[in-house]
Parts: structure tokens; sequence; C-alpha cells
């Protein structure tokens, strides 16, 4: 495909002046739906994005790339040329070719490094601070449960996403959360000694193992079949519990360690199967959403333009983050 040099979405969205003009990029197709007109003609809402960010746009039925990406699946990669558009302020390019890259393309030395965003934290370092934090678990049986849970699933863990869209969605993200998670109860337990230190920072390490399953996809994270048919609240309990069975942790901490998992979504109507009823549930879950926000917080501001002052609605925030540094 010939065109201008490659775009970035970072590039993209840094224009000040960029109404009609044309770019090409190298993007991987993360959302795509069909959806129907009122007119009764097809159309297609799709997001791209690479490691920098993402947008949306609509394709309708007559623009050339509109076969192309309908037959696209998620998860693919796609070049494309276009024109920079807006549609309320936000970045929405208006397409003209689209071409799903081949294998041998892909294949080939650092054809991905743009395309996958990762933790800006270097995943090792992580992985080794998470087994520091294990090791620091003084209950010998939840240790053993949280020792014998990561053996079997450390690998999927140390990659995985902490979500699709809405904190640390990115590769590593489910580690880097897990960690930022326990520093800051590591910090803050001293201030409420009626909280089970091992009992909270075993919960914390294990509160979103169900993730592991609940999430699939390389280049694009989209939900598994258990995901759907479960989620990660329903699977990460079967786990855990699988494990403290396994160890024979006693019955009363076994179930409070269960209820850490069942209640960390903080409120029902966000996912939590119950409402956090002990004080380590308590603490998790209010640590966990302190994370994610500042999660969303983060990333926001590591995707912000030279010139931004807020960012584009963040929905976990319900609304735009401002972006510029106190003067």
């Amino acid at each position: 495909m010939t065109g201008p040099k490659l775009s970035t979405v970072r590039d993209l969205k840094a224009l000040t002046d960029g109404n009609g003009r044309a770019f090409s990029s190298l993007l991987v197709l993360r959302k795509l739906s069909t959806k129907m007109a009122s007119n009764g003609n097809p159309f297609l809402g799709i997001e791209l994005g690479d490691r920098t960010g993402t947008f949306n746009c609509t394709v309708f039925s007559d623009n050339p790339a509109f076969e192309s990406l309908k037959a696209a699946a998620e998860g693919s990669v796609v070049r494309i040329e276009g024109k920079v558009e807006y549609y309320q302020n936000r970045l929405a390019p208006r397409l003209s070719r689209a071409v799903v890259a081949g294998e041998a393309e892909l294949a080939a030395p650092g054809a991905l490094d743009g395309l996958v965003e990762v933790s800006p934290e270097e995943p090792g370092a992580l992985w080794d601070e998470f087994q520091n934090f294990i090791g620091a678990i003084g209950h010998p049986g939840l240790r053993a449960v949280v020792q014998s849970v990561f053996e079997a699933i450390g690998a999927d863990f140390r990659t995985a996403p902490a979500a699709i869209s809405m904190h640390h969605a990115y590769r590593h993200g489910l580690l880097e959360h897990t960690v930022h998670i326990a520093r800051a109860a590591k910090a803050l337990l001293p201030v409420y000694p009626e909280v089970d230190a091992d009992l909270a920072i075993a919960g914390i390490l294990l509160h979103d193992i169900g993730k592991t399953i609940e999430y699939t996809g390389t280049l694009a994270t989209r939900r598994s079949r258990a995901g759907i048919l479960q989620g990660h609240i329903v699977l990460g309990y079967r786990i855990v519990r699988e494990a403290g069975l396994k160890a024979k942790l006693e019955p009363d901490r076994l179930e409070r360690l269960e209820h850490i998992i069942l209640s960390h979504q903080g409120e029902l109507e966000w996912g939590a199967a119950a409402m956090a009823a002990t004080p380590e549930a308590v603490f998790v879950s209010l640590v966990d959403n302190l994370d994610a926000k500042m999660g969303m917080v983060q990333q926001a501001l590591r995707q912000s333009g030279a010139g931004d002052e807020f960012s584009e609605r963040l929905a976990g925030l319900k609304g735009p983050l401002l972006t510029r540094p106190p003067s």
C-alpha cells in the first residue's frame, strides 16, 4: 500500500490543523460491529488502535474500505489510508482503504512492537516484586494457597491485561495493577490494625486471578466463552476455593479469603457477587478501586499530546481528565 509515512494514533491526535489531511497507518482492529442506518443500509462501527492510543470511526457501505473491514476479525492488523476528520471534537477519520496485513508482514522482526500497548513498568521487575509479596505472607496456609495458584497459572497472569478498556487494559496490565494495589496496601495497613494483613495481601494477590481465563487475545482483548458465561469473579472464586481446599486451609479463613474475591468489585451493580462484609474485604475493595481509577489517570496522561489540556471522556471517571500539569 502506498501513501504517506505511517502515522501512529498519537501522531494523528497531536495534529492541531489536521482536518482533511491524508494519512496512512498500521493499526489493530480492536472492535468491530455491524449496524443498520435508518435508511436500511449497513455500516460498521470500528475501534482502531496501537500502543499509543485508540480512536473510533464509522465506515458506511459505500466506502471502499467497507468490505475489507467487514470480513476482518477483531484482533487483525490493518493497513489503512484515510483523511483526518473530527466528530464532537474527537478524532474520527474518514477511511478510504483498508488491507489486512499478511502473516509474513507481521512475522518480520519488530513488526508488532508499535501495536501492542504494554505496561510502562518492566514486567520482570514487577514479577520479582510480586513474588516478594507472596513470600511476605506470614500465615503458612494462606501463603501455600497463593503459591499454589500462581505455580499453576503464573505464566498467563504475567502477560494478561486487567480489563478490555477501562483500566490497565494492556499486556502485563493485570500484574502491574495487582502489584500497585499490594504497594498501596503495604503503606496503608499500619493505619488500619483491624485488618488482618496476611489475609488482605493474599486477597489482593488473588482478587483478579479469574481474569486470566475471562480474557483472551494477543493484539485485541476480548472475553472468552467462560468469561461471558461465568465472569472473572466466579472463575476466581473457583480457583481460590480449589487451592484452599487442597492446602487444607482452615474453613473460616478460607471463607474470608473467598469473600474478598466475591466482593472486591465494591458494588453489586459493578459486578460484585456480595457486598464487602469483613474488614479485609472492605479494605481490598477500596484499594482496588483506587488503583483502577488512578490507572485510568496514568494511562490518559501517558497518551496525552503536548498541547492537550484535557483527555477524551474517560468512562470510568465519567468525564475528561485535566492532563496539563500545574504551572
